[in-house]
């Protein structure tokens, strides 16, 4: 079976130095795709140095996680494809674990355990920790009472699709983030089923400000409320988010109790960015640009697209 690797890219120039040689070192890959944004440093020049690795680029105004992968997607026309993010440091070895799932018949769709980078603190390492356990698992729609939200949950930093499962389901939606959780609610509507894989690693985590976490959760929120059908299957995300909560304050309490306040500062980022987004399609298109931490995305065709596909649904 046919394996492809697909890596969107923005001046990723560092971060691709350190990916691109473990990818091209996994066996079994039939090619390796980059796509690249109109990045304004030498990102396009280190992709040519890997012989191994074809290059796309695109205008940054094209840009969409949906769309771009979709591209990504097509172009590699691999019976399985992996998406990552330039910014994951894999566990060399990580490929066959990861898409054994798909070709075994288990799944259509799998994504790997992440890890926080070395000296990442506790509020960068925990979210890792909570949503990326040491047990590999499978879930179906049949699980939604056990998961809620979280059934859909998937990550495209290290994933990996059955391409004729996601053409079965009409491709990677355009859409505003969490293109990953979508395309996941579509298969397994469809009758499909995730496996998260935690034998394939790879490090992946971020500090985020108070304002970028209220960004990043707007848009969050905004999908969801432009999806509504995903409410219907799964229910509301306050109680999963509840949850997290909980166990991040019992966490910090424990280890490093002089962060509590900004534990509680940033949840609390996080459940207004939500809430504020999840009536963002009601709101006017200035607000949800101010608000969204995807600016590009506001006035474009993505965007149009994104909302006359919400109105049909």
């Amino acid at each position: 079976m046919s394996i492809g690797i697909a890596i969107p890219a923005l001046n990723g120039e560092k971060e691709l130095r350190k990916l691109l040689p473990i990818v091209c070192s996994e066996p079994g890959i039939s090619d390796i795709l980059v796509v690249d944004s109109a990045s304004t440093d030498a990102t396009c020049d280190v992709v040519r140095g890997f012989p191994k690795v074809r290059l796309i680029e695109i205008p940054r105004k094209e840009f969409n996680h949906g769309a771009t992968r979709e591209l990504a997607r097509k172009e590699l026309a691999t019976e399985v494809v992996v998406f990552l993010t330039q910014d994951i440091v894999p566990v060399p070895g990580f490929i066959e674990p990861l898409v054994r799932p798909i070709l075994d018949g288990q799944a259509a769709v799998t994504y790997a355990r992440q890890l926080p980078h070395e000296g990442a603190d506790i509020l960068e390492s925990f979210p890792r920790n909570y949503n990326y356990p040491p047990e590999s698992h499978r879930r179906t729609l049949a699980d939604a009472k056990k998961h809620g939200v979280f059934t859909f949950f998937c990550s495209d930093s290290c994933a990996a699709y059955s391409n004729s499962a996601v053409d079965s389901v009409g491709g990677i939606t355009p859409i505003l983030t969490n293109e990953d959780y979508f395309t996941v609610a579509k298969l397994l509507r469809s009758g499909e089923a995730i496996c998260y894989v935690a034998e394939s690693r790879v490090h992946h985590s971020h500090s985020y400000s108070l304002k970028q976490e209220f960004q990043r959760y707007f848009d969050t929120g905004y999908v969801r409320g432009e999806t509504p059908w995903v409410n219907r299957l799964v229910g509301q995300a306050e109680g999963h988010g509840a949850g997290f909560v909980r166990a991040l304050v019992t966490q910090v309490t424990k280890t490093a109790p002089w962060k509590l306040p900004y534990a509680i500062m940033q949840s609390g980022a996080k459940w207004i960015g939500y809430r504020l987004g999840s009536i963002g399609p009601r709101l006017p298109e200035s607000i949800c640009l101010v608000a969204s931490a995807q600016k590009h995305y506001w006035g474009s065709i993505w965007a149009e697209r994104a909302s006359e596909v919400s109105r049909r649904r």
